[in-house]
């Protein structure tokens, strides 16, 4: 990796608000039965929670990162990269969030982890090497999306990574690949990502594009509602750009990273097109990606009911519109709902508090709902074409022979197929015979793949297979972090000191 600017001084750190509230977080006290809690501060989150205060509720959020963002609007506040044109509109659009959100009343709790919620609705999150319980009257649970598992052989080697995990170093650190670099896969944050390496001084040598031609024909009839969108001239613009600069090819029917054999490091990417033709080409970065999916494992933790999306290939959740879940108190925004971008996802975020603030506070102002719905129908607009055109190739998701499934626990796809032959029908009972999806990620990066792997040796749907079961902790924790929960009602019914 290589680094195309400086970091920002210490002074200019110091006069950022994001990082001053970071250090207050270090002796913040916030209320242990908050009216509402927000876990994750992304679009829907960030939204969800300013509204909620807005309203004159009692408002917590915790999040994971050190700065509000999420994923998509990482590290927005001190992002070494401060020319807008390298990362985008789009990117900096997110800044208005996090400004709101700062001059907010919500309680915000950085680098928060939480690890379980029970049935009653405590909430158990770890801080900092402690752990600590919140009993909220609603929750909101906002944890966004995830990369979708791209199990190709080699995927575990070093120099290998996901697109996702190379655009949080170019937002965070400025850093971009050094080398040759290829992107492979499907979707718009490939076409994007290489678009703002490019911006930040990097290199991009090649695209190899997953994307099956299949698709056109099931995507074909969600044209006009796409060019009607806000992502048409937008992703054109986008798309002709990158193929100005970069060599593409399109067809890729099957991918492998291969190693140099002496130090174990990615040497080569092998592919085949559409014709049968085989390629190869020397690299230094791979970088894979192949669509994003709701991040369910706390929603189904806390025992949200999900489905099977046959579009998307992905578990979501079932909510109202509003969010509203099965779970008594619990709403679900964003896109860990179901996929839909930035911009819905803060839709989302507002009409969850919303019919929180209904409940709670009838009588306080609310976002209008009308103005909000419009506004989430105007993003969502084109989604359709989106998922049928990019609906990953069943060779890239479904792998066979030595490639690794699960990474934690490095079972291979044929290990999967073995266990199935002896009469194993679903991912639960595999875990005791093979441990998949009981390592420190819990299933988060073989979970999908473990579904369809064993739903194509049956022959039947993922919905008839069905998905891992998630117990608490839902995050790696110590005994130590267990051993610091307050013991008795009394040490936690005022507030957490932090």
């Amino acid at each position: 990796m290589s680094e195309p600017g400086l970091a920002p001084s210490k002074e200019a750190f110091l006069r950022d608000p994001s990082v001053s509230s970071r250090i207050d977080d270090q002796a913040i006290e916030i209320p242990t039965t908050p009216d509402v809690l927000v876990i994750g501060a992304g679009p829907a989150g960030m939204a969800a929670a300013r509204a909620c205060a807005q309203a004159g509720l009692v408002t917590v959020i915790l999040d994971e990162q050190a700065a509000p963002g999420g994923q998509i609007y990482r590290s927005i506040s001190h992002t070494p990269l401060q020319e807008r044109h390298v990362l985008g509109a789009d990117y900096w659009h997110g800044l208005s969030l996090v400004q709101g959100l700062h001059s907010s009343a919500v309680h915000r709790v950085a680098g928060a982890a939480v690890w379980n919620i029970s049935p009653e609705r405590e909430v158990a999150f770890s801080k900092s090497g402690r752990s600590y319980l919140l009993r909220p009257r609603r929750i909101i649970v906002a944890t966004g999306a995830q990369e979708r598992p791209f199990p190709i052989e080699g995927w575990t080697l070093p120099g290998v990574m996901t697109a996702g995990g190379a655009q949080i170093l170019l937002k965070s650190s400025g850093v971009v690949p050094a080398g040759k670099t290829v992107l492979a896969g499907c979707g718009p944050l490939l076409w994007l990502l290489a678009s703002q390496l490019l911006a930040a001084g990097g290199r991009v040598d090649l695209i190899l594009d997953t994307t099956p031609k299949k698709n056109r024909a099931s995507a074909w009839p969600h044209v006009v509602e796409f060019l009607t969108s806000p992502y048409a001239l937008k992703g054109l613009g986008l798309w002709l750009g990158v193929h100005r600069k970069v060599r593409v090819v399109t067809g890729v029917t099957q991918l492998r990273a291969e190693s140099d054999g002496q130090m174990g490091r990615l040497a080569r990417v092998h592919w085949h097109t559409s014709d049968g033709t085989a390629h190869q080409q020397a690299v230094d970065t791979l970088l894979l990606h192949q669509g994003v999916v709701p991040q369910t494992n706390l929603a189904m933790a806390i025992g949200v009911p999900h489905r099977w999306d046959e579009v998307q290939l992905c578990w979501q959740p079932e909510v109202d519109d509003f969010g509203r879940s099965a779970v008594e108190g619990v709403w679900l925004a964003g896109d860990g709902a179901g996929i839909g971008g930035a911009q819905a996802a803060a839709c989302r975020g507002q009409l969850a508090a919303l019919s929180i603030i209904r409940e709670l506070a009838p009588s306080a102002l609310t976002p209008d709902e009308t103005t909000v719905r419009a506004e989430l129908a105007r993003w969502m607009r084109g989604r359709a074409f989106l998922d049928h055109w990019y609906r990953p190739a069943d060779a890239m998701r479904i792998p066979t022979g030595d490639t690794v499934v699960c990474r934690c626990e490095e079972i291979t796809a044929q290990q999967v197929v073995d266990t199935v032959g002896l009469g194993c029908t679903g991912p639960n009972q595999m875990k005791s015979f093979l441990r998949c999806g009981m390592g420190p990620c819990q299933g988060r990066l073989c979970s999908l793949t473990v579904t369809e792997i064993m739903a194509q040796q049956r022959g039947v749907s993922p919905a008839e297979v069905g998905h891992y079961r998630l117990r608490p902790p839902v995050k790696p924790i110590s005994v130590g972090e267990l051993a610091t929960l307050p013991q008795d009602e009394a040490a936690t019914k005022a507030v957490v000191r932090l």
